[in-house]
């Protein structure tokens, strides 16, 4: 009889995980202002690392269980997270709203280079870069690493050395949010979603850390600023996943 009650705890739990891992949330992402949908929202379930997008009418169906936080961002508006509750799974499409930032954008004033003819001189007037090596997200080579060395080892064995250090205190502290990087890479949607992004604040979002912790990152793993300025979101996860797979080994 023993034996009976135990299949059959085995058999609850594994039905429960499996019914978990099949849950789907679907919903409809609207302006606050006027409740039209908005097309191509961002959306990420930052506990399991999967992403969408909204649909030209503002739906969007994705992945998810109870507790779950789904964070929604779309250009000009403020970002929102939305816990994932029992009755969105019980009663199906929820709509959510997303507010408008005013946004007053500065005078941008482009200076071109003048040439004047004489190469000796113009040599001089064009700005150097100096960066090392580049790369294109997805070509299998590697990226630019600033001005001093062509790779972060330098940095990295400072960060096991120094408890102090950058490095140490995000990847050292954040071992669960440092592993969805490996998540992030491997699910082509949000590779998508963070192609087309500069703002870093969804991979904020993701792994738990401010902007401020990823310029850093990236300036003790010897990638130049500017990199750090000009790289889309998705070359910014795969430099700091290079840089944190580059500590891992080291620390070992």
């Amino acid at each position: 009889m023993r034996i009976y009650i135990t299949l059959l705890s085995l058999f609850l739990i594994t039905f429960g995980t499996l019914a978990q891992e099949t849950d789907i949330v679907t919903g409809k992402v609207l302006n606050a202002s006027n409740d039209k949908p908005l097309e191509n929202v961002h959306i990420v379930n930052l506990n399991q690392v999967k992403g969408t997008t909204s649909s030209e009418e503002g739906d969007f169906e994705l992945a998810a269980t109870v507790n779950d936080t789904l964070y929604f961002s779309y250009l000009g508006f403020r970002t929102i997270r939305v816990r994932v509750t029992n009755d969105w799974l019980k009663y199906g499409v929820v709509k959510v709203k997303m507010t408008e930032l005013g946004i007053a954008l500065e005078e941008v004033l482009v200076k071109p280079i003048q040439l004047t003819g004489y190469l000796e001189i113009d040599v001089k007037n064009i700005p150097i870069y100096e960066n090392y090596r580049y790369s294109i997200s997805g070509l299998n080579s590697a990226y630019e690493g600033g001005s001093y060395s062509p790779n972060a080892a330098t940095k990295v064995l400072g960060a096991i050395f120094n408890p102090a250090d950058a490095l140490y205190n995000i990847f050292g502290k954040k071992p669960a949010q440092m592993r969805k990087l490996r998540k992030m890479k491997e699910d082509d949607e949000i590779r998508t979603l963070l192609q087309s992004k500069f703002d870093r604040q969804t991979l904020a979002a993701v792994l738990q850390i401010n902007e401020v912790d990823i310029d850093e990152i990236l300036a003790r793993c010897n990638y130049s600023k500017d990199f750090i300025r000009t790289a889309n979101d998705l070359q910014i996860l795969d430099a700091i996943s290079g840089c944190y797979e580059e500590y891992k080994v080291l620390k070992r």
